[in-house]
């Protein structure tokens, strides 16, 4: 197991997905953010079966930074309760691994 993460968030429109990303890798919490676009997300939401079209947010990031990608997310989003789940990278290329590390340092 590493101390990587993938935190996966949702946007409503592309501009709030590119702000986001923007502002996370600009700060140094993020070494990368993929943008795919125009997902279709089905989800309970206040009682009812909702339908939504979003942009998926897979940042790459480490385990020390992962409280202020989810503050971040939280003043940044419009959401009133924004997706923001980390998974643990368990293994990978150590190149790789390490330009994350070196990218949010």
């Amino acid at each position: 197991m590493t101390d990587k993460r993938i935190v996966l968030s949702t946007a409503g429109s592309e501009d709030e997905a590119r702000k986001i990303a923007h502002h996370l890798v600009e700060q140094r919490l993020a070494a990368c953010v993929n943008i795919v676009p125009q997902i279709e997300s089905i989800y309970r939401w206040q009682g009812n079966v909702e339908s939504s079209r979003e942009w998926l947010l897979v940042i790459k990031t480490s385990a020390d930074k992962f409280a202020r990608v989810r503050d971040a997310i939280r003043e940044l989003h419009s959401y009133d309760i924004p997706e923001c789940i980390a998974l643990a990278v368990e293994d990978g290329s150590p190149d790789y691994l390490k330009w994350i590390i070196d990218s949010v340092e």
